[in-house]
C-alpha cells in the first residue's frame, strides 16, 4: 500500500500514466477491420496492409531506438505523435488501398519511434531515482492506465458510431488526444532522456546499435526473451482483431430482430456489442497489468511466470480453435477477452526480463529490437492468416475464422514445450 501511495503522489509517474491513457484513446481500434471491410477489402488485403505497417516498423525500429537514446527520447516521442496524427487523417480520407497503405506507413513510423522509447524513459527515470527494483510494479501500474484509457475510448468510439452510423469520424476524432499527449510529454523531466552523447552522435548511434544487436544474439537469457516475444506478440498482433468480424456476426444475427434496434444499420448494431466486449477486454487487461508483479512473485520470478502464461495460452487456443470451427461465437469472443488479459500479464514481465539483461545505454535500442522481432513475425503471419481465412470461407471448410485458433495453438505449444530449459537470472550484457 505504501508503494502505491508513493506512485500516486509522484507527478512524473502521473504523467507516464496520463501518456498511456491518452495514447490509448484509439476510438477506431474496435472497428478498423470492419471499416476496411466496408471499403471492399478482403482479409488478405487487410493482412497485407498490416504487413506494410510492420515492414515500416522493421525498417525503422532499431535505428529509431538508437536515435532516441542519443538525440533525446522526448523529441522522438513528439515526432511519433505527429506521425500517428498523419495516419489518422489519411485513414479518414482514404478511398483506396494506396491511401490506406500510405496511412499504414505513417502509423508504422509512429509505432517505431514510440514503442521502445517510452518504456526506456520509465526505466531511466526509475534508475535515476534509485527505484529500479520497483520497475515491474510501476510499469504495470502505468500500463494499467493505458488499458483503462482503452476502456473509456471504446465507450466514446461506440457512442460516436451509434450517433453517426458511420465509422469514418472515429479516425479524425482519434487525432485529438495525440495532440494533448505532445503537451504532456514535453513536460517530462530531462532525466528520462537517459545518458546522451555530446560528442559524435552518428558514431554513438552506430556503437549502441552494433553492441545491442550483438548482445541480443550472444546473451542466452536475452536471446530467449526476444524469441518468446516474437512468438507471443507476433501472434497477438496477427490474430487479436479477428474478434471484430466475430462480434459483427453475433450482432447481425442476434440483434437484427430486436424491435429496439429497428432502423439501426449494421454498424450501429455492431457498436452495441463492441462496447461491452472491448470494455471488459481492456478493464481485465488493465487489472492484469497492474498485478503482473504479484503474478511473477507467486510463480517464483519472471521466467517461471512467463512459462505459466505459455501454459495458459496453450489451453486458451485449445478452446478457441473448436469454438471458431463449429461457430460457437460467444465462446470465441470470451476466448479473445482472455487472450487480451494474458497479453497484459505478459508485457510487464517481458520488459522487465529485457531490462534485467541489458545495460542502461541500450534501453530504447533493445526495446526497439524487441518490437522489431514481434513486428517481423506479424509481418509474415498476418497475410498468411488472412489468406487462410479467405480460403476457409471460400470453400466452406468449417467456421470462417478457425485458422486463428490453429496458428495460436501451434506457437503456444512450441514455446511451452521448450520453456523448461529457458535461461533466467541477471546475466548483464557485458
Amino acid at each position: 500500500m505504501g508503494l502505491l501511495s508513493a506512485i500516486r503522489k509522484d507527478s512524473v509517474i502521473f504523467r507516464f500514466s496520463l501518456y498511456g491513457f491518452l495514447k490509448n484513446q484509439q476510438y477506431y481500434d474496435p472497428f478498423w477491420i470492419l471499416a476496411f471491410l466496408d471499403k471492399g477489402l478482403s482479409f488478405l488485403a487487410i493482412g497485407l496492409l498490416i504487413s506494410v505497417r510492420e515492414v515500416t516498423m522493421n525498417l525503422l525500429e532499431v535505428p529509431s531506438g538508437a536515435i532516441a537514446d542519443v538525440m533525446g527520447r522526448r523529441a522522438a516521442m513528439v515526432f511519433s505523435f505527429v506521425a500517428y496524427i498523419t495516419a489518422f487523417v489519411l485513414f479518414g480520407f482514404a478511398n483506396d488501398v494506396a491511401m490506406l497503405a500510405l496511412g499504414m506507413v505513417a502509423f508504422g513510423v509512429g509505432e517505431a519511434f514510440r514503442t521502445g522509447t517510452h518504456k526506456s524513459m520509465i526505466f531511466a527515470y526509475l534508475r535515476h531515482h534509485g527505484r529500479l527494483e520497483q520497475k515491474t510494479k510501476i510499469y504495470g501500474y502505468t500500463r494499467s492506465w493505458s488499458k483503462f484509457g482503452s476502456a473509456v475510448s471504446v465507450l466514446i468510439g461506440a457512442g460516436v458510431v451509434l450517433a453517426s452510423g458511420s465509422l469514418v469520424a472515429i479516425f479524425f476524432l482519434s487525432a485529438l488526444p495525440y495532440v494533448a499527449n505532445i503537451v504532456n510529454v514535453l513536460g517530462y523531466p530531462s532525466e528520462v532522456d537517459g545518458e546522451r552523447s555530446n560528442g559524435r552522435p552518428l558514431n554513438e548511434i552506430f556503437r549502441i546499435l552494433v553492441s545491442t544487436i550483438r548482445d541480443s544474439f550472444r546473451v542466452p537469457a536475452l536471446r530467449r526473451v526476444l524469441l518468446e516475444s516474437m512468438g507471443f506478440e507476433g501472434v497477438f498482433k496477427a490474430v487479436k482483431d479477428y474478434v471484430q468480424p466475430v462480434i459483427q456476426a453475433i450482432a447481425v444475427a442476434s440483434l437484427g430482430g430486436l424491435a429496439l434496434l429497428n432502423g439501426m444499420g449494421d454498424e450501429q448494431r455492431v457498436a452495441m456489442v463492441v462496447a461491452p466486449v472491448y470494455f471488459a477486454m481492456f478493464i481485465f487487461g488493465g487489472v492484469a497489468s497492474r498485478y503482473s508483479h504479484k503474478f511473477s512473485a507467486r510463480h517464483g520470478g519472471h521466467v517461471a511466470a512467463s512459462r505459466a502464461i505459455w501454459a495458459y495460452q496453450t489451453m486458451l487456443f485449445l478452446v478457441m480453435l473448436p469454438a471458431l470451427y463449429y461457430g460457437l461465437l460467444g465462446v470465441a469472443v470470451a476466448a479473445f477477452v482472455v487472450l487480451h488479459t494474458l497479453q497484459n500479464l505478459w508485457g510487464p514481465l517481458m520488459y522487465s526480463r529485457l531490462d534485467d539483461n541489458s545495460r542502461e545505454e541500450q534501453g530504447a535500442t533493445l526495446l526497439s529490437i524487441e518490437s522489431q522481432v514481434s513486428s517481423l513475425a506479424a509481418m509474415v503471419l498476418a497475410p498468411a492468416l488472412g489468406w487462410s481465412v479467405d480460403l476457409v470461407a471460400e470453400h466452406g471448410l468449417g467456421g470462417s475464422y478457425w485458422p486463428v485458433g490453429a496458428l495460436g495453438l501451434l506457437v503456444a505449444l512450441v514455446f511451452f514445450a521448450t520453456g523448461r530449459s529457458a535461461p533466467g537470472g541477471r546475466v548483464g550484457a557485458a
